[in-house]
């Protein structure tokens, strides 16, 4: 198995002008203190908060919670490996590709009325899944689906950025960080939930209509609570760079998720020769297009930020690894030890709890601490992976959900400490302006390499299953995981002496 128009508007608020806007000098990154005033006086409610992350929440659940129902959905559509495979790839390459264009359009044309799209498009998305007749069309919409999450997720970082400030950001963020963790776990979970319960008959394909009515609360939410706020002189979309940026994520994920189960034919080839290429021409024209004093999609001087720089790069194997374990783990506890979806489901809820546990005390512990914190993440990461290398060696047979408890619940704990402070860390010094762009990058980063954890890890383990067995082959896949996480430790300790 492989893996509207908007209602009546609220006034809108424009940001001023900034690096967004204007020319950005590399010599001068944006300061610590520069997005310390929200926009135009524009304040984020309690209520506004709770709908943008329920927006957020959509699209990471939706990402994870597919999971599960694979085999469900091969034997009702017929779909096979190869399809599996797009139904997964398909929504992570779409949504990769296309997040920091939704973030520069959400700056340009209003980041509520984008926020409103996206969630309507997801919704009707949602629909469209559960109701697909075969696997060719399901595949469609899911790349639909993930095109609507672009829209929709970098306006809620963006949306923060500009409303909130001091301690009011700072435990939005937090709150922002561990819904991203939180509903990566909770997706599996609910995932097998709705499968097992099989509401109305529906099996499957209850997975995607459970989105439409949560849609439909978060568009209305959203026109009673959320403010809309834009860049003051919107610009131009760099049609060369978004070309460029689209080409490389493509010419390196699509052969990746999909070339193993396609038997590597010589498109998949092709593209990771393309990738390359590709890769250094959008960073040559992006440092053409700020040097000739136009707004390039990934302005280079927002990654001269150290920040920004450090923090993405510590993503960079965590998304690897987090990606890879959530798909092989959920792949080992139904093939493997022959669970149910409900109860693979289940086994992940102790990792849900100590996630949320740990992204509630992360910021004590970033403020206290600083990077320390971030490290001591990692190293309880490691710890809790470890526990799970050694319960799935020695205990394989006969093996539960409790008795993965332990291993996961130290995972979680280490997890909901690392991510959270990283994201922060990534935003800090993000001006307001710049703040679609800038969430943009960051989920870019972290969406792309999670789907490339998807479809490296996921090919190790699928690749030696057949030779070696399940768990011989979940113990080294998860031993490459382990080799992530070390390079996260490496990497945290380059972060800012203060995080978050």
């Amino acid at each position: 198995m492989p893996i509207a128009k908007p209602a009546p508007s609220i006034p809108s608020v424009s940001s001023a002008p900034s690096a967004a806007d204007t020319p950005s000098s590399p010599a001068s990154p944006a300061s610590p203190a520069s997005p310390a005033s929200p926009a135009g006086g524009a304040v984020l409610s309690p209520l506004g908060l709770f709908t943008v992350l329920m927006g957020a929440a959509l699209p990471m659940v939706d990402f994870f919670i597919v999971n599960v129902a694979l085999p469900t959905i091969d034997h009702d559509l017929h779909a096979g490996p190869a399809m599996l495979e797009m139904v997964v790839g398909g929504y992570g390459v779409a949504y990769a590709v296309l997040l920091v264009l939704g973030g520069r359009l959400g700056d340009m044309v209003g980041r509520r009325r984008l926020f409103l799209w996206g969630t309507a498009a997801f919704g009707v998305t949602s629909v469209a899944c559960g109701l697909a007749p075969d696997a060719w069309t399901l595949v469609a919409a899911r790349v639909a689906q993930g095109a609507a999450s672009a829209l929709m997720m970098p306006q809620v970082l963006a949306t923060i950025q500009a409303t909130t400030q001091g301690a009011r950001r700072t435990k939005a963020l937090s709150m922002y960080s561990g819904t991203a963790g939180v509903a990566s776990a909770v997706g599996q979970v609910l995932g097998g939930v709705l499968v097992s319960v099989d509401l109305f008959g529906t099996g499957w394909r209850s997975i995607f209509l459970v989105n439409a009515p949560v849609a439909a609360l978060a568009l209305l939410l959203t026109v009673r609570a959320v403010p809309e706020t834009r860049s003051e002189h919107p610009t131009r979309v760099d049609g060369r760079g978004t070309a460029l940026l689209s080409l490389t994520l493509v010419s390196l994920l699509l052969p990746l998720t999909e070339g193993r189960s396609a038997g590597w034919p010589v498109w998949s080839w092709v593209l990771l020769a393309v990738f390359p290429f590709a890769a250094v021409a959008f960073v040559v024209v992006e440092r053409r297009e700020e040097r000739a004093g136009r707004t390039p999609l990934v302005p280079p001087s927002l990654l001269r930020i150290h920040s920004v720089r450090s923090g993405l790069a510590l993503l960079v194997p965590f998304s690897i690894g987090w990606g890879g374990f959530m798909f092989v783990v959920a792949v080992a506890l139904q093939e493997g030890l022959r669970l149910g979806p409900l109860a693979a489901g289940v086994a992940l809820v102790p990792l849900c709890l100590t996630f949320l546990l740990g992204s509630m005390v992360g910021p004590r512990l970033g403020a206290r601490y600083g990077r320390r914190a971030v490290t001591a993440g990692t190293l309880i990461q490691a710890t809790g992976l470890i526990t799970l290398v050694a319960t799935f060696h020695w205990g394989w047979g006969g093996l539960g959900a409790l008795g993965l408890a332990p291993g996961l619940a130290v995972l979680g704990l280490g997890q909901g400490v690392l991510l959270p402070l990283t994201l922060r860390t990534v935003l800090s010094e993000v001006p307001a302006t710049q703040a679609g762009v800038g969430g943009g990058v960051m989920i870019t980063t972290q969406q792309s390499f999670m789907a490339l954890g998807v479809a490296t890890l996921g090919t190790l383990f699928l690749s030696l299953a057949p030779s070696v067995g399940m768990r011989d082959a979940l113990t080294i896949t998860l031993g490459a995981q382990l080799a992530a996480v070390a390079v996260t430790l490496l990497l945290s300790l380059r972060l800012p002496r203060a995080v978050g």
